[in-house]
């Protein structure tokens, strides 16, 4: 299985063996530059809570091949881009 940016990833034990509590994740991007052991791959991810919103951003190490491709979730609410343009850049907690 090929990773691509956008997808929804879900993570048990057969895509790596930290993965002992399954998480569900979706891939922000593939790190090609960073080496690793062939047919293991390193991606940014956010972990998905239930509602299939964004808890926790994180790097991770996982075999493809042992990754499931979930269906995409709807987005959360309020999730939709402003009328023509890329997204709303986000700024970090407590700064204007």
């Amino acid at each position: 299985m090929e990773v691509r940016s956008g997808d929804v990833l879900h993570l048990s034990r057969t895509a790596g063996v930290q993965f002992i509590r399954p998480i569900t994740v979706r891939v922000i991007r593939v790190l090609p530059d960073w080496h690793t052991y062939h047919g293991w791959v390193w991606i940014d991810a956010y972990e998905l809570n239930a509602a299939g919103d964004a808890v926790r951003r994180r790097t991770l190490f996982l075999r493809p091949a042992g990754a499931r491709r979930l269906a995409q979730p709807d987005p959360p609410a309020g999730a939709a881009f402003p009328q023509g343009g890329r997204g709303r850049r986000l700024r970090p907690v407590g700064t204007r």
